[in-house]
């Protein structure tokens, strides 16, 4: 059997970065960065006041007596978006409002709740004079030029899904067009006559196709679309009608789950070999030992077990991998941390991903298995937050040894 890195690396190695595109800022919430984002100017552009208050000389504000005041003369009024043509000289100082430019001659800003001036509604004008009864420190309230960021900077690294406040930032720098990586299209089916849509009613030997919800939501949180085929019938006919509408809608992967074993009723390995290669993999890993690489008409295919924990399990080890690689994210897929078991837990010597309740208590990270490890209990996946990773070669863990455990 191949390791699960092998397989992994394997698969990786097939697969090729999609071309950057550019899009207006508005349009790139959650896409990727196709190069690397450089700041054009110094944030802040200028000194500005962090409050509103009154730009002062700090070294006026010092009393000439303990318990005393300081009275200055309010010589100019300046509103955020405007430029200050004063000069601040001994005594004086300037109204101003948060964001707007330090006048030059002050180097602090005294809120106005520490002066005696205290009307705030909107059309107040400023006031001859304020006084003053404490001591403000050089730089107090002032946001000085360039301490957010100089012009070169680096500021945002290419493979870096795009956040919020990365959107915020670059309009902040005044960058209207970004240059991202267009969104992948991944065509998904499931495969068995056993399978029927969710809301149709059982019979016997039917059940429901559940991995077609899971991995569609897998896709999605790996930033990419999802093209739903549908449940390829134990035919050759359904199963080519499919692929073939894959490859009309021209999508990155194709994604299944089930079908591409070697039983008599399984077609999907059949119908790709006959249009393309396939190559059938045994992986040292439990669940999900079977799995599936090839391509179909020159679109590259992977073939997840049929069971539903399986098929997660999958596709957060081979799938999410080639998705970040194709999508062009810095590669980490989901975080992985040490935790402490809380049982002892066997294993049958395959690297094993196990479903587990992890818990954050004084410090220390603890792990708990969630039920059976079946891998059609889907059960124990919805109540798990982590997967332990039990490394190749390994039959026991005994209470109280750390494992890696991927936090999903």
């Amino acid at each position: 059997m191949l390791s699960v890195t092998e397989a992994r690396e394997r698969i990786l190695s097939h697969f090729q970065t999609t071309a950057a595109e550019t899009l207006p800022l508005v349009d790139c919430a959650n896409r990727v960065l196709a190069r690397d984002i450089a700041a054009a100017y110094d944030l802040p552009l200028f000194n500005n006041s962090s409050m509103d208050g009154f730009a002062i000389r700090a070294e006026d504000s010092v009393p000439a007596a303990a318990g005393s005041s300081v009275t200055l003369s309010v010589v100019a009024d300046i509103p955020a978006g405007s430029v200050p043509t004063v000069t601040l000289a001994k005594g004086q100082a300037a109204r101003i409002m948060t964001g707007a430019q330090v006048p030059a001659g002050a180097d602090a800003v005294v809120p106005v709740e520490d002066t005696d001036f205290h009307s705030r509604e909107a059309g107040t004008t400023a006031p001859q004079t304020i006084s003053i009864a404490k001591n403000v420190k050089p730089g107090e309230n002032v946001r000085l030029h360039g301490t957010d960021l100089k012009t070169g900077d680096v500021i945002l690294h290419k493979g870096r899904k795009l956040k919020p406040q990365d959107l915020g930032l670059l309009a902040m720098l005044g960058i209207a067009e970004v240059p991202v990586h267009r969104i992948l299209r991944v065509a998904l089916l499931s495969s068995g006559d056993e399978l029927i849509p969710v809301d149709a009613p059982l019979s016997a030997g039917k059940i429901h196709d559940s991995n077609s919800y899971a991995l569609a939501a897998l896709i999605e949180s790996a930033g990419a679309q999802v093209l739903r085929l549908g449940v390829a019938r134990d035919t050759r006919a359904s199963v080519t009608a499919l692929l073939e509408k894959a490859i009309t809608e021209k999508v990155d992967l194709i994604l299944s789950s089930a079908g591409v074993s070697v039983g008599a009723f399984d077609f999907v390995k059949e119908v790709i070999e006959a249009n393309g290669k396939l190559d059938f993999w045994k992986v040292n890993m439990r669940p999900g030992k079977p799995l599936a690489f090839g391509e179909y008409q020159g679109c590259k295919f992977i073939g997840l077990p049929g069971n539903p924990v399986s098929a997660f399990v999958g596709f957060e080890i081979f799938v999410r991998p080639v998705l970040e690689k194709l999508g062009g994210q810095l590669p980490g897929g989901r975080p992985t941390v040490r935790v402490r078991c809380e049982e002892q837990i066997d294993s049958d010597g395959r690297e094993s991903y196990l479903r587990a309740r992890v818990r954050h208590e004084n410090g220390i990270s603890s792990a708990s298995l969630t039920g059976h490890q079946g891998s059609g209990n889907l059960l124990s996946l919805v109540q798990a937050n982590a997967l332990l990773i039990i490394p190749a070669g390994v039959k026991c863990v005994p209470v109280g040894q750390e494992v890696d455990a991927i936090l999903l």
